[in-house]
């Protein structure tokens, strides 16, 4: 099983959700971190890295001999990453999004597979759990590229060593945000009960929706703000599988970087609750689904 955590909007807590989730789980676990602009599950978690390996995209470079400006290229590229200027063949490989379509169209065969550094990917364990993220090199905007990468490494790992998967996604309802809950069985909103939490969590819901999968919410900070998400997820239908209080020790958890479900019994036993209403949904049990 493959369990996405997701939100709306940075700063809800999602990362806490999924290294809380991780460390409950009664199952062989692989925690992965698809936050790749900023990943951090690795501060709570704390995993001894046993290797790493560069990311790379596959972009095209050009033998001028063999091209005769013939714009083949330029015309498939939706991303204008490869034009004609004149008598100029330009290629701008930070635009590339390395789907190799001008290197398969070129009549001339003018075009080979180069590559540039998208990030690096890293693996480790964390105890009994296995862990896995991608980082995004500085600079770098493109992440759903890396992303890819990351999660064929996850299949390939999980493949050898069967494992379930816990995703900590990144934040928003971009493309990153659908292509890190796309493969997954069940998608596990975090949101707080504020107004801009509320607002977000809604364009989530709106957004993965489509996906048609599982769905429930996680409320963190509960008891502060409003009550304008219970009343959406009644509406709706979408289970509300966890409450995170607005606690101290929470806090202070978080701010030390410890995993908060190891922070104490009631927020270990909040976690173990979520992971078997999670199965739940999964198996069909109360989803939420459009």
């Amino acid at each position: 099983m493959i369990v996405a955590v997701a939100s709306g909007k940075g700063g809800t807590g999602k990362t806490t959700v999924s290294a809380s989730l991780a460390s409950v789980w009664d199952k062989g676990v692989t925690a992965v971190d698809l936050d790749v602009e900023e990943p951090n599950l690795h501060l709570f978690l704390k995993p001894e890295i046993s290797g790493s390996a560069p990311a790379n995209l596959e972009t095209p470079v050009a033998d001028e001999s063999l091209c005769n400006l013939c714009r083949a290229c330029s015309h498939f590229c939706q991303y204008k990453a490869i034009t004609v200027m004149g008598k100029i063949l330009m290629i701008f490989p930070e635009m590339c999004h390395g789907c190799g379509g001008c290197i398969a169209g070129c009549p001339q065969k003018a075009l080979s597979a180069g590559s540039r550094e998208l990030g690096e990917i890293l693996w480790g364990k964390s105890g009994k759990i296995d862990f896995l993220m991608g980082r995004l090199r500085v600079g770098e905007a493109m992440s759903p590229p890396l992303m890819r990468l990351v999660k064929s490494r996850l299949s390939e790992m999980i493949t050898v060593h069967p494992t379930d998967a816990i995703i900590d996604c990144p934040p928003g309802v971009s493309c990153p945000a659908i292509n890190s809950v796309m493969d997954a069985d069940v998608i596990v909103l975090v949101t707080e009960p504020t107004p801009f939490g509320f607002y977000d969590f809604k364009l989530a819901i709106e957004a993965f929706a489509p996906l048609e999968k599982p769905m429930g919410a996680v409320i963190n900070r509960a008891g502060v703000g409003e009550n304008s998400v219970y009343g959406f997820c009644a509406e709706k239908g979408i289970p509300i599988l966890a409450e995170i209080p607005y606690d101290r020790a929470v806090a202070e958890a978080y701010s030390k970087g410890l995993v908060v479900a190891e922070a104490s019994e009631r927020m270990k036993t909040t976690f173990l609750g979520l992971a078997e209403k999670i199965r739940g949904l999964a198996g069909g049990k109360g989803a939420f689904r459009a």
